[in-house]
């Protein structure tokens, strides 16, 4: 799964069009391999992103759950926090590797 596409469901406050649009782009550039795609492209690339947004937007609306939703800023704080543990067991690692080797 592309780590740049975020879960949208069951959220307070719901996922926004403009956070649907950008995970769909973002899986549109996974998919294809095209980060931006040439111009004789660009139309399709487009239209597959307006799909799948109305696609995920159908689904998010239709999905159900008997979970509480999540706080959105409880998230990100959570997110972030692992994202620093991952980094500094990242760097603690490489700095192992690379003095293993001097």
């Amino acid at each position: 799964m592309c780590r740049n596409i975020k879960t949208l469901f069951n959220f307070d406050p719901p996922a926004t069009p403009e956070e649907i649009r950008a995970a769909s782009l973002q899986f549109v550039r996974k998919i294809s391999g095209f980060n931006k795609p040439s111009k004789g492209n660009a139309a399709l690339f487009q239209a597959a992103v307006d799909e799948i947004a109305g696609v995920a937007t159908r689904l998010l609306h239709s999905l159900e759950t008997s979970v509480p939703p999540k706080n959105r800023e409880e998230e990100a704080a959570k997110a972030k926090a692992r994202a620093e543990l991952q980094h500094r067991f990242t760097t603690k690692t490489q700095r192992t590797q690379s003095s293993e080797w001097i």
